[in-house]
């Protein structure tokens, strides 16, 4: 999938005595996106932007002990140790010990020079084994401008971690102008470096600069132009993001001193072997607790009651991606912890104003990353909806940018699960966002072009292949059994797989088992397999 992008120069921060004016090159390209404004809250924007720095170079894998520097050593004694070994005769030592300070001298010349080129040259190979270039060029952060705040979207190096940054227009004075919209904007590592200047003291303004779309031939050269080809991984993570953000969640509130409590033990202990995980205990009307493991430190969130309806336990994974959210500590007072279920996603949103506020979303562990098994999109319920309705739903969308489905329902006349199915259909297709905080989809579109609706039919072979199977009338002897506000279905699929498929009231699977291979390896941690989901669609075709 190729994109092309065109900047209007680069983005820049110019910090004066009294001033400093924040730039933002967007992607020319795109229909015209701009915003104009100046800063009000200077330090909380500076830490959220800055965290959100943490997140595009953020890479959790293993990182194996670089040996480089001590292999090369190793091989520069070699000659030494064998000239010792033998210069028995007394007279050579003299001059063993002149050639050795003369190499000595001549190797710490050659070390000073040559000292750049293996550093960059370590760098670079290093970099093309975890990603290609052209790859990494595309992860410049996403920015939509809606018509109520500004929101920022990037992931990290390794695609584990999705940050999210919306700024609510209370965090600007003076907003002079704007156009809603989605663009890529140009942010460097020096960009990043700029923003660590910005001071209370300072009139800061902040902007998406419109000039980036002027038609003129003068200055032409000034624009920058990327054409490359954008990886289905790339494209994949935020669609898997999206639908994560619109699946059912256990979520409950922790006071910004329990994060800090996390982080403290994890930086306090290094973990020899399994499990690595967070076991949050929930219980109605009780202090949340975590316990830590394989340690087993319990970390009792006294000021944070659970409030919801059952006791769980439900396990996190990848847990160290939560040092991400220290740079926001001492800007915040709460986070709103939203999981999905044992070795899920999970997302923190921490609030640092009344509208500025920091999604941090992880995949189920560092190595199950958003963008190549994380098939969240398959949990979703798979009713159809007409091509047309759809596009109503979307275009009705589109007029205010942001509302619940509710509201869309009410105006339309619709019945509610026809919208939320028409709006999660959007999302897996990258044209819309839920707002977790605010419970309200928004528009943004990952692509220009426009929508293709046959297109969305499948997101992945998986989706293709259940379609295919229920075609094929290869799901047999089902049977459907109501308990406790949950549908078990069982079937044969193939006539040599045995599935068992739970789902809601809102026909999302939240259970099942298969006797194939690929549930025997994953369970439903990388998502449902191909016979659950033709279990599904059959039952909701029927």
């Amino acid at each position: 999938m190729q994109f092309n992008y065109k900047y209007g120069g680069s983005s820049s921060v110019n910090n004066g005595v009294s001033a400093t004016d924040v730039s933002f090159a967007p992607d020319t390209l795109r229909e015209p996106t701009f915003f104009v404004g100046t800063l009000d809250k200077k330090i909380p924007f500076r830490e959220a932007i800055s965290a959100l720095h943490h997140v595009v170079v953020a890479d959790f894998n293993f990182q194996p002990k670089d040996n480089t520097e001590y292999l090369a050593w190793l091989k520069s004694q070699e000659e030494i140790w064998l000239a010792e070994a033998s210069s028995d005769l007394s007279k050579l030592q003299t001059e063993i010990h002149n050639v050795r300070s003369q190499l000595e001298g001549l190797r710490k010349e050659r070390d000073v020079i040559m000292k750049p080129y293996y550093k960059a040259q370590r760098n670079y190979f290093n970099y093309l084994y975890k990603r290609d270039m052209d790859a990494w060029m595309v992860l410049d952060p996403v920015i939509t401008v809606h018509p109520d705040q500004v929101f920022f979207e990037c992931f990290s190096k390794d695609e584990s971690v999705y940050g999210k940054l919306s700024c609510g227009y209370d965090v600007f004075n003076n907003i002079s102008d704007f156009k809603c919209g989605t663009t890529n904007i140009d942010y460097s590592k020096k960009l990043y470096e700029e923003f660590q200047k910005i001071r209370t003291y300072k009139e800061t303004d902040f902007k998406i600069d419109p000039k980036g779309f002027d038609v003129k031939t003068t200055g032409e050269e000034n624009y920058r132009e990327v054409k490359i080809d954008l990886p289905d991984s790339w494209v994949r993570g935020f669609l898997q993001v999206s639908t994560a953000m619109t699946s059912k969640k256990v979520s409950f509130e922790l006071e910004a001193i329990d994060i800090a409590n996390f982080i403290s033990v994890l930086k306090r202990n290094k973990e020899r072997k399994g499990p690595r995980s967070i076991k949050y205990i929930l219980n109605p009307g009780e202090p949340i607790v975590a316990v830590f493991e394989p340690w087993n430190i319990e970390v009792v969130c006294k000021q944070s009651i659970y409030k919801g309806d059952s006791a769980q336990e439900i396990r996190v994974w990848g847990r160290r991606r939560i040092l991400l959210l220290e740079r926001l500590l001492p800007i915040t007072d709460r986070f709103t912890v939203h999981l999905l279920g044992n070795g899920m996603p999970s997302f923190y949103t921490a609030h640092l104003t009344s509208e500025m506020y920091f999604t941090l979303g992880l995949s189920g562990w560092t190595a199950n990353d958003w963008t190549q098994s994380s098939q969240l999109d398959l949990l979703s319920p798979r009713g159809q909806v007409p091509a047309t309705t759809m596009q109503s739903v979307y275009l009705e969308l589109r007029k205010h940018w942001f509302a619940s489905e509710a509201e869309i329902a009410k105006t339309m006349n619709l019945d509610v699960s026809v919208v939320n199915k028409s709006l999660e259909t959007f999302t897996q297709a990258g044209k819309v966002i839920f707002d977790l905080k605010n419970k309200v989809y928004r528009i943004r579109e990952l692509k220009r072009e426009g929508i293709d609706i046959e297109s969305l039919r499948f997101s992945s072979e998986t989706d293709k292949e259940a379609y295919k199977l229920m075609e094929q009338n290869a799901v047999s002897d089902l049977k459907v059994e109501n308990r406790n506000d949950k549908i078990t279905l069982k079937s044969i699929v193939s006539n040599k797989y045995k599935v068992i498929a739970t789902i809601d009231n809102d026909l999302k699977i939240v259970d099942g088992s298969c006797t194939c291979s690929y549930y025997y390896e994953n369970k439903m941690t990388k998502g449902p397999c191909e016979h659950i989901l033709a279990t599904r669609i059959t039952f909701d075709k029927k």
